[in-house]
């Protein structure tokens, strides 16, 4: 997968042991917004996160942006964009240093919806389906992004505005 970009805080040292995390993000398109999950804080996130065992990265993908938004990706829409990677010294344990590699798939969505199926650290922030501008995005991320996780995708979101990321053949 193309290499999009790497964030690498340096706030670690090189002789820890090292975290390392693969994660999937789902791009979503309808009439020109972006379907993100939306804290209660106003934070947008795109869709997605990590591998459970056994699980290939489709897999993972559709399970969790069902989870996550409602959304049923339709499985033969999955198409690779590229990856961002971040390096960081891990927040659970700051003597590790923490590699997550986050994969971006552009998908279509069928037009029916599931319930939501929110972890209980995303029921706390309060997140739910929103359709979004890259702009809105952009402009309200700025502001109030806190998070490694809001900074990445509000970078990637920023790449597809500026062309420098573009989304596959459909």
């Amino acid at each position: 997968m193309k290499l999009l970009a790497v964030f690498d805080a340096k706030d670690y040292q090189d002789t820890v042991k090292v975290n390392e995390k693969y994660s999937v993000r789902g791009i979503i398109f309808r009439e020109g917004r972006l379907a993100m999950q939306c804290s209660r804080d106003g934070e947008y996130k795109l869709p997605g996160g990590g591998m459970e065992p056994g699980e290939t990265r489709v897999q993972t993908l559709m399970r969790e942006i069902g989870e996550e938004t409602g959304l049923l990706v339709v499985e033969d829409s999955i198409r690779e964009i590229g990856e961002i990677q971040e390096i960081r010294r891990d927040i659970f344990d700051p003597d590790c240093k923490y590699i997550c590699h986050s994969l971006f798939y552009y998908c279509r969505v069928e037009e029916e919806r599931a319930q939501l199926r929110l972890t209980p650290s995303e029921e706390a922030k309060g997140y739910y389906l929103k359709w979004a501008s890259p702009e809105e995005i952009c402009r309200t991320n700025r502001i109030l992004a806190k998070d490694p996780w809001i900074m990445r995708d509000t970078a990637f979101v920023k790449m597809l505005m500026d062309g420098s990321v573009s989304l596959p053949e459909k």
